[in-house]
């Protein structure tokens, strides 16, 4: 009876350590599962959180680079108005002909259409009042009927023009020579007839415009004597 007592005693030791083992191991499966959850949790939060800082640095990387490229448009109308201000500036530095006056003017623009030469040193302008001899070194020259201009370079080889101006573009050319040979060869009245033909040959010529720098460029080598 004795020996009875003890195996029933030890069986039912048995069946609750059995029964202590089973509810640890649930209990530990259980954690397991749990922890293992956190883990695929934790691990997903990462991975969608890198994702999500990896694609702001980008969307950054472009705002930056964009903000940093200067649009087409800009930069057009900076290369517009450069070059309209060089275009302004260039048209500020260039001479015009409304520095000088019409009387410069006109010297140049005699001189550069009919100048024999227009390799100058220096142009020079006399004023010849009517009533002068045509020819000074001869007392029986005829005189001049008219206010005259003559123009020459300083050489004898640049040659001379002599003019009246009509005030309208045209001029009355009085074909006398820079410098006269002597008269004294010449029979008594020759001198008076050639300097009569003179006047009575004028050519009346209309002067062109010409290029304004041409221009501009002969009047900086006027002397004007009178």
């Amino acid at each position: 009876m004795k020996k009875l007592t003890i195996i029933l005693s030890l069986n039912v030791a048995l069946l609750m350590l059995v029964g202590c083992a089973s509810n640890t191991n649930e209990e530990s499966s259980t954690d397991s599962s749990e922890n293992s959850s956190v883990l695929e949790s934790t691990e997903k939060d990462t991975t969608e959180t890198d994702k999500s800082t990896s694609t702001n640095e980008v969307e950054e990387s472009e705002t930056e680079d964009v903000d940093d490229t200067p649009s087409e448009e800009t930069v057009n109308d900076s290369d517009g108005t450069t070059s309209e201000d060089n275009a302004s500036n260039a048209q500020d530095n260039k001479e015009t002909l409304s520095s000088y006056s019409s009387e410069q003017i006109e010297y140049a623009r005699v001189w550069l259409q009919l100048g024999p030469n227009q390799e100058l040193d220096e142009l020079n302008v006399r004023h010849i009042p009517a009533g002068e001899p045509i020819n000074p070194n001869d007392d029986t020259s005829a005189s001049y009927p008219e206010d005259v201009i003559q123009l020459a370079g300083a050489r004898l080889v640049d040659g001379s023009v002599t003019y009246s101006g009509n005030g309208d573009g045209t001029i009355n050319v009085y074909n006398v020579p820079l410098r006269w040979d002597s008269s004294d060869d010449l029979d008594e009245g020759t001198m008076r007839k050639i300097t009569e033909d003179i006047i009575g040959n004028t050519e009346q010529v209309y002067i062109d415009p010409s290029n304004d720098e041409e221009i501009i460029e002969l009047i900086k080598l006027l002397n004007i004597h009178n």
